[in-house]
């Protein structure tokens, strides 16, 4: 039962890396252009807000998918050594990776969206809502591509939030991101 868990665990972590990063990275990018263009939606609040960049999209795009061809190109090795165990990894490709990364993004615009539509300020504390959107999006846009178990999706949606929170900490601290969370 343990092993099962532990198998579960590895495979849903094999998935999440690149989501993570994807949504890791955009900070970094220190974008400039807003990706709603500064626009309005009709309720007169702001689409995603000056925080989600085109800068940023891209970078997390980027680095997502960079970190799904690294495990693509580790894939054949990993999935040999699990075999060992009785354990087969899903399916990575740079298509996979991609999807992941940018499901993970535009699961983030979903929060930013839904944040604004609630009037809550840039940089607000919207707990599970700001550390489950990026997973919940690559989920969706990854799901059809690999094999995803739902044992693996609890997974994730239990780890991702004690992740989030002390990486984001770290941001803070390392000055990259403005509030903690």
């Amino acid at each position: 039962m343990l092993f099962a868990i532990w198998v579960e665990f590895v495979k849903a972590l094999w998935i999440v890396i690149p989501a993570y990063a994807a949504n890791a990275f955009p900070p970094l990018a220190r974008g400039k252009t807003p990706i709603d263009f500064g626009k309005n939606f009709y309720d007169k609040q702001r689409i995603f807000g000056d925080g989600k960049t085109i800068e940023g999209f891209l970078l997390g795009i980027f680095v997502g998918t960079l970190v799904g061809v690294l495990e693509a190109y580790l894939y054949p090795g990993f999935n040999i050594y699990a075999a060992q165990f009785g354990v087969q990894l899903p399916y990575m490709s740079l298509f996979v990776g991609f999807m992941i990364a940018l499901g993970a993004l535009c699961g983030d615009l979903g929060g930013s969206f839904i944040k604004r539509r609630l009037k809550l300020p840039r940089g607000a504390d919207a707990p599970l809502l700001d550390q489950l959107n990026f997973v919940i999006g690559a989920l969706i846009f990854a799901y059809a591509f690999t094999q995803i178990s739902a044992f693996m999706i609890i997974i994730m949606l239990v780890i991702t939030p004690i992740i989030h929170r002390l990486a984001c900490m770290c941001g803070h601290i390392l000055k990259i991101k403005r509030e903690p969370w």
